[in-house]
């Protein structure tokens, strides 16, 4: 397990969803990764993208001016079971 950052500030949506979720493919499954970004968008596009991809977000902060992500990387869901 490790930690990860990514420094979105700045950036404009879709990238802090789109690179988000780039990241996050390249993650190890209990990787955590610390996402920090001022489009007011990705509090809903990031938490959309988290939730399709079946991660887990384990901490979001709404600063005044700021977003803060922190992901957990989960391993992919087994198609073939029956949970």
């Amino acid at each position: 397990m490790s930690d990860h950052h990514l420094d979105l500030k700045g950036l404009k949506c879709p990238l802090p969803a789109l690179r988000t979720g780039k990241a996050l493919s390249s993650l190890a499954p209990g990787d955590v990764l610390h996402v920090t970004c001022t489009d007011g968008m990705a509090a809903i596009d990031i938490p959309h993208l988290i939730q399709q991809r079946g991660d887990r977000l384990l901490e979001y902060e709404a600063a005044k001016d700021h977003l803060y992500f922190m992901i957990e990387r989960l391993p992919p869901k087994d198609m073939n079971s029956e949970n």
